[in-house]
């Protein structure tokens, strides 16, 4: 593999999980693998490994861009990645203040309900 290929896998390991990128891993077929070597290397291993800006500022950013764009199904996912991004309850409900403001109220009440769902799992207290 491409060394963007093993520091993408490094960044999403650390932000993730070991489980979390393991169960991808084995669910990983012929079929889609193209695509995983596309997002380890593109959003892994160049976005979230450049250090221009930190990992809990790169969890906002996503958290709020997923939000505002409606991928609601990989909220839950990068809100269990903060607890190893650093970046806190306060951190996304500012992100998602920020998409109800530019994106639009309903986008940011459902990532929100997403997010207490996900701490609650997480046994975080609200």
């Amino acid at each position: 593999m491409s060394q963007k290929y093993e520091t993408g896998m490094k960044t999403r390991r650390h932000v993730l999980g070991d489980a979390h990128v393991d169960r991808a891993e084995a669910a990983k077929t012929d079929f889609d693998a193209p695509f995983q070597t596309l997002i380890t290397e593109g959003a892994w291993g160049t976005v979230w490994s450049s250090d221009k800006i930190t990992l809990r500022e790169r969890s906002m950013l996503t958290l709020a861009l997923l939000a505002a764009t409606g991928n609601f199904e990989e909220i839950p996912m990068h809100i269990r990645a903060t607890a190893n991004t650093g970046a806190s309850k306060t951190d996304v409900m500012e992100a998602f203040q920020h998409v109800a403001i530019y994106a639009g109220v309903p986008k940011a009440n459902h990532a929100l309900k997403l997010a207490k769902q996900t701490y609650k799992e997480m046994g975080e207290d609200l």
